[in-house]
């Protein structure tokens, strides 16, 4: 983690909020589904998945995987320790906050008031593979072992605290700039931690997200933990034995400003149940998913929809479903506190069988999938069959495209990663009347 402690000190700009207004821009996407959101936004709303067979990081096993197929910005002309595909996702998601980033210009916004908060788990390993199987074959062509490193290897690429100082160097962003490592929570932490930027006052602006590439360590090490599904995933279905893997790369510019969709609410819990399982009763999910709507000052009946964390493997997908029917199905007046009334339970889908688990990223993606239901009323279908689903799970309210249209005001978005790390992330759409409440 590096990070880059800002100064200067500026005048709040004009039309700026002063309270706690946590605005998510338009944000930047590059995905398995495209890279743009049109593209985007027609594969999400048909539940239209994004995987292609293939055996690049698994040879001899081919596998679902969720690869991003778009151009990709070229870092042919970056400094060395900066180029890798992580960062090339990156900078091809920032491409598209453009605007955002001039607004803030013409606001007056000074760079050393901007910071930039990042998740991964992968960073630039890609890279380092390569040239280690360069190293390896230069070896056995009899090449001394200390001289057989390729000339371009350099070994900053794989540092954690390069996708930010990436991001940083090219947007021009001086104020505090760090990246968070915490597995499958990463960027829904980077997202957490720009509001707690902006509502501290140590920024005016922070470019959040995050970034993770797919590479034979990440593939591998989760074939080795029998975590991979060798077909495509059911997320909640009867036969899942799995996750997709994919990558992916998602920013936004979180600003102190009003309307638009806003971050309302933030929920963390850490079970440490194990060191990659969840705690089979969902204890942990459920208090990160009470702690956000704590945040955001709501009950559990205003959330009109969930992005599962829904990974398809056989013990998320049951303690998910049992902390949501627990959390939400409950009435919390009523006398016993244990009866699940299914028509109190919000709409809920998972997204991952679409892209695979982008992991690093999967947070801000998800978020980034709930800011588009937002802006366009529309919900995300899921892509498990009604046939397929588990029987054995608690019933929840799951979104098919047959489902009649009802525009979201408010969602979550869950991330659960390896040692009990859990978060939720509340999203509303807001007016940009003064009176109306922000985060």
């Amino acid at each position: 983690m590096t990070e880059s402690v800002a100064t200067v000190t500026t005048a709040t700009p004009k039309g700026r909020d002063t309270g706690n207004a946590c605005r998510l821009s338009r944000p930047g996407i590059v995905c398995p589904l495209g890279a743009d959101h049109g593209l985007i936004s027609s594969a999400l709303f048909s539940a239209s998945r994004g995987l292609r067979v293939s055996d690049d990081f698994s040879p001899g096993t081919p596998l679902s995987l969720g690869r991003v197929t778009a151009r990709l910005v070229d870092d042919s002309d970056w400094p060395a320790p900066l180029r890798s595909r992580n960062n090339r996702l990156l900078a091809t998601a920032l491409e598209q906050l453009v605007p955002e980033l001039e607004a803030l210009k013409r606001q007056g916004i000074a760079p050393e008031r901007i910071g930039v908060v990042l998740g991964t788990s992968t960073s630039g390993i890609g890279e380092t593979e390569a040239a280690m199987d360069a190293q390896r074959a230069a070896v056995a062509q009899g090449t001394p072992s200390a001289d057989s490193w390729p000339q371009s290897f350099e070994y900053r690429r794989q540092e954690l605290g390069a996708p930010a100082e990436c991001v940083a160097w090219l947007s021009g962003a001086r104020g505090p700039v760090y990246t968070l490592s915490t597995a499958c929570t990463s960027s829904a932490k980077a997202l957490a931690s720009a509001r707690r930027l902006l509502a501290s006052g140590q920024c005016d602006a922070v470019i959040a997200g995050g970034a993770d590439s797919l590479c034979h360590m990440t593939v591998k090490g989760f074939m080795s933990l029998e975590a991979v599904s060798r077909k495509q995933s059911q997320p909640l279905g009867a036969e899942r034995d799995g996750i997709n893997l994919g990558e992916a790369a998602v920013l936004f510019v979180v600003t102190p400003e009003r309307g638009g969709v806003q971050l309302t609410g933030v929920g963390e819990s850490s079970d440490a149940h194990h060191i990659s399982a969840p705690c089979p009763d969902g204890s942990g999910a459920e208090a990160a998913m009470r702690g956000a709507l704590a945040s955001a000052g709501r009950a559990p009946g205003e959330i009109d929809y969930i992005n599962l964390h829904g990974t398809a493997t056989p013990l998320n997908d049951a303690m998910e479903s049992l902390a949501i029917s627990r959390l939400f199905g409950t009435d919390a007046d009523s006398d016993t506190g244990s009866d699940i009334d299914h028509a109190r339970l919000p709409a809920i889908s998972s997204t991952k069988a679409l892209t695979g688990h982008t992991l690093g990223a999967c947070g801000a993606l998800e978020a980034a999938f709930c800011w588009l239901a937002l802006e366009h009323g529309r919900l995300p279908p899921h892509a498990t069959p009604r046939e397929a689903l588990d029987p054995t799970l608690p019933a929840l309210n799951i979104v098919y495209r047959d489902r009649p249209e009802t525009p979201p005001l408010r969602v979550m978005s869950n991330a659960f990663a390896f040692g009990g790390n859990n978060i939720s992330l509340v999203l509303e759409r807001h007016t940009t009347d003064p009176e109306s409440s922000a985060c």
